[in-house]
C-alpha cells in the first residue's frame, strides 16, 4: 500500500484511540498523521509508534495535505468539518450518524459492500455499531436464503457511550459493593446502570422507538441493498463495559438448517462460529472485547416459522464497531 497522510478528528476518545491501536496493529501506510480533538484538549500530549504528537484544535485548515480524515467524534464536529476536509482533498470516513441516511454517501463494512467505496464524493460513513456486526453476519446468510424480517434485541455496552458512561459503571459499582447510594448523573445516562439495564439507547421519537433502534432500521436496508427486509429493534444498554451482544431472530424466503448455517458462517470473512451447547461454548462480551471477529452462537431453528433462525451475536463495539471498520475502509481506498 502506498503511504498516505491522515488526520484523526477526536483521537482523545475511546474510539480515537482505538484508531490509532488499530493503526498501530494492522502497520497502516500513514506519512504525516494529525492527532485531532476539541479545544479542551488541545496541547496534550500522547506518544504513538514512539513518537509524541501534540493534540492541535480541530480547524479548517488542520486538514491542508491530508489524505484520509478519520472523524472518531461527535455529529457537531462531523457537519461543521468534514465538508472543509474534502474542500482540501481529503476523503472523510465519517464514524458519526451525520451522513449515514444521506443517499449520496455511501454507508460501508468492508465484508458486505466493499463496491459502495466507489462512488463517494468525499465522504464515506460507518455505520452504527450495532448495525455493522448485524450485516456481517446476516449478508451471507441473506445471499443464500434472502431475509424477509428481523426482530432484534441489543445488550449494548456502556462504552457506546463514551468514556463518561465507563467511568460511571465503574463507580456506581464500587459504590453499591460499598453500601453507598450510587451517584447518577443524567446528562451521562437516564438511571442507575450498575446492576441494571437501561431500555434506552439515544432520545425517543414519536413513535416510541428510539433514534438507536431506527438507526438498525434504516441502516441495515441501506448497507444489505434491500428495502423488503422488515426490521424490528429494541436497544438496551447493560452493564457491560465493551461489546455489544445482539438477540435475532430471522425469518427467511429459503429454509437454512442449523448445519447449513453454521457451514455458511464458518467461512464468513470476519465471522467467527463460537456454537456447542455440551460444552457451553456460546460469544461472550468478555471474550470478545479486545478482538476483531464478529462472534456468532445459539444458532437454533426458530419453529414458530417455516424457516427462520435464531441467533446471537457479540463483537468488540470500539473495534468492529467503529475503529477497525473505518480503517478498513481506509485500507480498501488506498487499495483501489
Amino acid at each position: 500500500m502506498k503511504k498516505c497522510n491522515v488526520a484523526v478528528v477526536g483521537a482523545t476518545g475511546v474510539v480515537g484511540r482505538e484508531i490509532l491501536k488499530i493503526v498501530a496493529e494492522r502497520k497502516f501506510p500513514f506519512g504525516e498523521l494529525k492527532l485531532l480533538a476539541s479545544k479542551r484538549s488541545a496541547g496534550m500530549r500522547t506518544s504513538f509508534k514512539d513518537k509524541e504528537y501534540i493534540i492541535e484544535e480541530t480547524k479548517p485548515d488542520s486538514f491542508e495535505n491530508i489524505d484520509i480524515a478519520l472523524f472518531a467524534s461527535a455529529e457537531a464536529a462531523s457537519e461543521i468539518f468534514a465538508s472543509e476536509a474534502v474542500k482540501r482533498g481529503a476523503v472523510v470516513i465519517d464514524n458519526s450518524s451525520t451522513f449515514r441516511m444521506n443517499p449520496e454517501v455511501p454507508l460501508v463494512v468492508p465484508e458486505v459492500n466493499p463496491e459502495d467505496i466507489s462512488w463517494h464524493k468525499g465522504i464515506i460513513a460507518n455505520p452504527n455499531c450495532s448495525t455493522i456486526q448485524l450485516v456481517v453476519v446476516l449478508k451471507p446468510l441473506h445471499d443464500v436464503a434472502k431475509i424477509k424480517r428481523l426482530v432484534i434485541a441489543t445488550y449494548q455496552s456502556v462504552s457506546g457511550w463514551g468514556r463518561e458512561a465507563m467511568a460511571e459503571l465503574n463507580q456506581q459499582t464500587r459504590d453499591i459493593i460499598a453500601g453507598l447510594v450510587p451517584t447518577i448523573r443524567r446528562e451521562i445516562l437516564p438511571y442507575q446502570i450498575a446492576f441494571s439495564v437501561i431500555p434506552q439507547i439515544d432520545k425517543f421519537l414519536e413513535d416510541g422507538y428510539t433514534k438507536e433502534e431506527m438507526k438498525m432500521v434504516n441502516e441495515t436496508k441501506k448497507i444489505m441493498k434491500d428495502d423488503n427486509i422488515k426490521v424490528t429493534a429494541t436497544c438496551v444498554r447493560v452493564p457491560v463495559l465493551v461489546s455489544h451482544c445482539e438477540a435475532v431472530n430471522i425469518e427467511m424466503e429459503k429454509k437454512l438448517s442449523v448445519h447449513q448455517a453454521k457451514e455458511i458462517l464458518s467461512k464468513t470473512p470476519g465471522v467467527e462460529v463460537v456454537d456447542d451447547p455440551g460444552e457451553l461454548r456460546y460469544p461472550l462480551p468478555t471474550v470478545a472485547a479486545g478482538k476483531d471477529p464478529c462472534y456468532v452462537g445459539r444458532i437454533r431453528e426458530d419453529n414458530t416459522v417455516p424457516c427462520g433462525l435464531n441467533l446471537w451475536i457479540v463483537s468488540d463495539n470500539l473495534r468492529k464497531g467503529a475503529a477497525l471498520n473505518a480503517v478498513q475502509i481506509a485500507e480498501l481506498l488506498i487499495k483501489k
